[in-house]
């Protein structure tokens, strides 16, 4: 653990409200962005993204310093997704917003800066439509992956998290996890085939 993210985590644990809004701002680009990924629905993402920040809070006691902070909050993240999809589940319920929706703060980079869309990337307005349609294909298809497959695609290829990280998060050995992420890509990949 780096300096910086110790003397949080000590802020922390002291129950520093400084500290808390510290982690809030820190890190609630990356909460809310995976939580939307895997979620499909802003306002679910919103309210969820708040609860993994008072979950954090109250069991920041229980965090030993083994991994990285943000790997620990993530594994929060991911464990509150999985909840909320039983419960969705439950209850019939089907992603209301589309993912090409996305709100300002999801279309932030893993450090807080701007990612640039596929669409942006493009200078001609016919190609620029054509990335955007693929853009919004890919979201759909990534929405459409089983919980398990579409988690690992938003850790790795969306969230930019290494395969150490992802490890610790799903708590799955890291081969499994190079293999089903794998397995999800080619799933991904041949859903795609449609669109290009």
């Amino acid at each position: 653990m780096d300096p910086r993210e110790s003397r949080l985590v000590r802020r922390l644990k002291q129950r520093d409200e400084a500290a808390f809004r510290e982690m809030i701002r820190t890190h609630q680009t990356d909460v809310y962005n995976l939580i939307f990924r895997m979620l499909g629905n802003k306002e679910e993402a919103e309210d969820l993204a708040q609860e993994v920040f008072v979950t954090v809070f109250k069991a920041i006691e229980s965090f030993r310093g083994d991994s990285k902070f943000s790997t620990w909050l993530y594994r929060i993240a991911v464990n509150h997704c999985k909840n909320r999809f039983k419960y969705l589940s439950r209850r019939q319920y089907h992603a209301t917003q589309p993912l090409d929706d996305v709100s300002e703060r999801a279309m932030t980079g893993r450090d807080g800066g701007p990612t640039v869309p596929l669409q942006a990337q493009i200078s001609r307005p016919d190609r620029m439509m054509e990335g955007l349609q693929l853009e919004q294909a890919i979201q759909r298809e990534i929405a459409n992956l089983d919980e398990d497959q579409r988690m690992l695609i938003v850790l790795r290829d969306v969230q930019g998290l290494s395969y150490q990280e992802i490890a610790s998060i799903t708590q799955l050995p890291e081969g499994t996890v190079k293999s089903r992420l794998h397995r999800a890509r080619m799933m991904l990949k041949d859903r795609l085939q449609k669109y290009l």
